[in-house]
């Protein structure tokens, strides 16, 4: 049977994308940022916690809908997904590659589960899901993984909330163990953390809110599902919302999980930049 075997978070900032991309890494400014993803990077290599196939949640940054069409939940159920162009050009990195099997039978369960998910066969994907990819993976010329790509609205009111993204965690975990085939899975929530792109508020950042977000991960998961957007808004900026993403990755562990990695560095661009690796206790 296919099992969940650990959880990620990431921040997904474009930034990441770029210093990797444009070889800066080693760079004094970015430096401290990618060695918080050192540890990760060699503990995934690692053939016992590799994962076949990531379910990776994000959000599309206006790349795959806009505001003629807005999911609130979707899973991408196509083989393959292309890197978005944003504006620029797309990322150069390989194809995401799907599995598509696995994927349909999550979204199967999902809509019998009443979650009501769009299901999506032609996307591409922006740096909401290459980007942490590329934290984890570097520059590889193809993926080492397979993914899922679930994208959650976080972008335009309303936005789901932590129980309700909690709830598609769960929802998620019994999919996972209904599947017939040996996989192991891992799933990565993305985003965040605190941070505001724009208005008075523009490079809002709280360094306190997000280290009890990480700290409650572990400690008081409880209390973060029940945390409202406005609060995120109020505290976190207008992005801070992402962080509801992680909470489908937490949903999904269930039960105690314990804490393998932390990384925190501010600021990245004008983020709060939040990264942790969970397994089940």
């Amino acid at each position: 049977m296919a099992r969940l075997t650990a959880g990620i978070a990431t921040s997904h900032v474009p930034l990441i994308g770029v210093a990797i991309d444009q070889g800066k890494t080693e760079e004094d400014y970015f430096k401290p940022i990618f060695a918080g993803y050192e540890w990760t990077k060699e503990w995934i290599r690692k053939p016992e916690n590799k994962p076949d196939v990531v379910i990776l949640v994000y959000n599309d940054h206006a790349s795959a809908f806009d505001m003629n069409l807005i999911p609130t939940f979707a899973i991408g159920c196509a083989e393959e997904f292309e890197p978005a162009d944003e504006g620029w050009g797309p990322r150069p990195v390989p194809v995401v590659k799907n599995d598509a099997d696995f994927a349909w039978h999550i979204a199967q369960s999902l809509i019998i589960d009443e979650f009501d998910m769009t299901i999506i066969n032609k996307m591409d994907v922006d740096h909401g899901l290459t980007v942490p990819l590329s934290a984890m993976f570097g520059q590889p010329d193809a993926w080492p993984v397979k993914v899922v790509p679930i994208a959650v609205n976080v972008v335009t009111y309303p936005v789901p909330s932590g129980e309700r993204c909690w709830k598609l965690g769960e929802a998620i975990a019994r999919a996972v163990a209904d599947y017939p085939e040996d996989l192991k899975v891992q799933i990565w929530g993305t985003g965040g953390m605190s941070h505001q792109l724009q208005g008075p508020r523009a490079g809002l950042i709280n360094q306190e809110w997000d280290q009890k977000f990480l700290d409650d991960l572990t400690a008081d998961p409880q209390r973060l599902r029940s945390i409202e957007a406005i609060e995120y808004l109020r505290e976190t900026g207008s992005e801070g919302i992402e962080m509801v993403m992680w909470l489908i990755m937490r949903g999904a562990l269930q039960g105690d999980v314990r804490e393998l990695h932390r990384h925190y560095h501010v600021p990245a661009s004008n983020t709060a930049l939040g990264h942790i690796v969970l397994e089940n206790a």
